[in-house]
């Protein structure tokens, strides 16, 4: 997973109040089953959820999530279809009993923490994109949240106004927003621009 992917993951959680913590920060020079988690992370306050929770997450469901073990796979231009999971087992290495109970002991026992994948996009045809989740769900993940939907999300929350000089990828995007990169989401097609400088 590229640099660049596992700053978007961090700062995704951290906007969302999770704690986060990377599995290892150096790369092992044989594979081993563990370096297919990517992060741990943690909410400190929880909210609990009335029924079944969705598969495709969105960053509202963010809050009734406790805990869990994340993993980032995928190039962004790669469609996450069903003959890409089934040609792609190693997709599916974290959930393999052997290297989830390892790293769910990082929590304690507490009970198994969420398996989440992010994915680049799941299919748009429903029937492809049913497909993908009950193959998803079959191997074992808990859940995925899409790229889009975490920058979507980043590029909403950061403000203009503000100095992000602890996060290079925030204050990318700051900088981007003011120099009106971003455009206005298409429910606010006329809503008045803001003045230039």
């Amino acid at each position: 997973m590229s640099s660049v992917s596992e700053t978007i993951v961090r700062e995704y959680f951290e906007l969302h109040t999770f704690l986060v913590r990377q599995h290892r920060k150096y790369i092992v020079q044989t594979r081993r089953e563990e370096d297919d988690i990517d992060f741990f992370v943690l909410n400190p306050k929880p909210r609990v959820r009335e029924g079944e929770a969705p598969f495709v997450l969105g960053s509202n469901d963010l809050e009734f999530v406790e805990r869990a073990i994340v993993v980032v796979k995928g190039c962004h231009t790669e469609t996450f279809s069903p003959a890409v999971l089934a040609n792609a087992p190693e997709i599916f290495r974290f959930v393999e009993p052997k290297v989830f109970q390892q790293a769910a002991r990082a929590f304690g026992q507490d009970g198994p923490p969420l398996k989440i994948l992010v994915v680049p996009t799941l299919p748009h045809a429903a029937q492809a994109r049913n497909e993908s989740i009950a193959l998803l769900r079959a191997k074992g993940v808990d859940a995925v949240i899409p790229f889009r939907t975490m920058l979507t999300d980043l590029v909403a929350k950061v403000e203009v106004n503000r100095n992000y000089q602890k996060s290079d990828l925030l204050q990318v995007i700051r900088i981007l927003k003011n120099y009106d990169f971003f455009k206005e989401p298409q429910l606010e097609l006329f809503k008045p621009r803001r003045k230039k400088r």
